[in-house]
C-alpha cells in the first residue's frame, strides 16, 4: 500500500479515537473548551478523510483526461481542509461566548485534564509521523493534515493547563476564555493553510528560493555544454514539479546532440526532484 495512504489512514483512526474520549470528558465535566476540542477533532476527522481521498486520487498515473497527473487534488484538499478549520473555529467562539453569558460549573477536573494529556501525546506522535511522510513525498494534503494535528497538540495542552488553572483558582469563566484563545489560534492556522494550498491552483511560480535552486541546476548543465536558456518557468501540481524553458543552441548543432543535451538536463533535474514533468523547447541562437 502507498505510504501516503497508510499515513492518511493513521490520522483518520487517531482522530476518531480522540473525538470519542473528548466528547465523553466534555459532556461529563461540562467544559466548553473540551467540547470545543471535540469539535476541532471532528473537523480534523473530516479533513483527514478528505486528505485520504486526495492522496488516493493524486497517486494515480496521468491519463488521457489528466495528462499532467492528478496532483492538484491535493491542493484542493488543502483548501477545503483550511475552510473547514475556519468553520470549526467560528463555531467554538460562538459556543464560548454563550458560555460566558450563561456560565456553568466545571466538574471532574482529573478526567478532563487526563483526556487533554492523552490527546496532546497522541497528536504529537501522529503529527510528527505525518509531517515526516509529507516532507518525504512533498504532499500538501498530508502537510495540511499534519498542521491540523500540530495545532491540536498546542490547543489540547492549552485546554489541559486551563483545567488545572480553573481547579486551582476556582475561576470557571476561564474555560470559555481558553476556548476562544484556541479558536483564534485555529483561525490563524486556517489562513496559512489556505494560502499555501491555493497558490498552486493559480499556477503561481515556485518560491524564490526554490526558483534559484532550480535555476542553478539548469545553469550548471548549460554552462558545461556551452549553451544557454531563457524563459525558465516552474509550477507545482500537488507533489509534482512542472518545469519548462527554451534551450538556445548553435544553429549548426545536430538534432541528435541537442537531444542528448536535453536528456542530460532532464537527468540532472530528475536526480534532485521526484519525477518532475520537464518540457524543453530547443531554438537556434539568433
Amino acid at each position: 500500500m502507498d505510504l501516503k495512504i497508510k499515513t492518511a489512514r493513521l490520522s483518520v483512526f487517531s482522530n476518531t479515537f480522540l473525538i470519542i474520549i473528548k466528547l465523553i470528558a466534555g459532556l461529563m465535566s461540562g467544559s466548553v473548551s473540551i467540547l470545543s476540542e471535540a469539535i476541532h477533532s471532528g473537523i480534523d476527522l473530516i479533513a483527514s478523510a478528505i486528505a485520504l481521498f486526495a492522496v488516493k486520487i493524486s497517486s494515480r498515473a496521468p491519463d488521457k483526461k489528466h495528462p499532467y497527473g492528478h496532483g492538484k487534488f491535493e491542493n484542493i484538499s488543502g483548501v477545503v481542509e483550511g475552510l473547514l478549520i475556519f468553520i470549526a473555529a467560528f463555531w467554538i467562539i460562538y459556543e464560548a461566548v454563550h458560555k460566558l453569558i450563561h456560565p456553568t460549573e466545571i466538574k471532574m477536573f482529573l478526567l478532563a485534564g487526563s483526556v487533554m494529556l492523552v490527546s496532546t501525546v497522541v497528536n504529537y506522535f501522529v503529527s510528527k509521523r505525518i509531517y515526516k511522510v509529507a516532507k518525504e513525498t512533498d504532499s500538501i494534503a498530508l502537510e495540511a493534515d499534519g498542521l491540523h494535528l500540530k495545532t491540536d497538540v498546542y490547543s489540547s495542552l492549552g485546554v489541559g493547563l486551563g483545567m488545572i488553572f480553573i481547579w486551582i483558582t476556582g475561576w470557571h469563566f476561564f474555560d470559555p476564555v481558553f476556548a476562544i484563545i484556541v479558536a483564534l489560534f485555529i483561525m490563524k492556522e486556517s489562513f496559512d493553510l489556505v494560502s499555501t494550498a491555493f497558490s498552486p491552483l493559480l499556477d503561481e511560480q515556485v518560491s524564490d528560493d526554490e526558483y534559484l535552486a532550480l535555476e542553478s541546476l539548469v545553469e550548471q548543465w548549460t554552462d558545461e555544454k556551452n549553451v544557454s536558456y531563457k524563459n525558465l518557468r516552474s509550477r507545482k501540481s500537488g507533489p509534482t514539479l512542472i518545469i519548462d524553458f527554451t534551450l538556445l543552441v548553435q544553429s549548426e548543432m545536430t538534432v541528435l546532440y541537442a537531444h542528448e543535451i536535453c536528456d542530460g538536463i532532464e537527468a540532472q533535474l530528475s536526480s534532485h526532484y521526484s519525477e518532475p514533468l520537464i518540457n524543453i523547447h530547443v531554438e537556434p541562437i539568433k
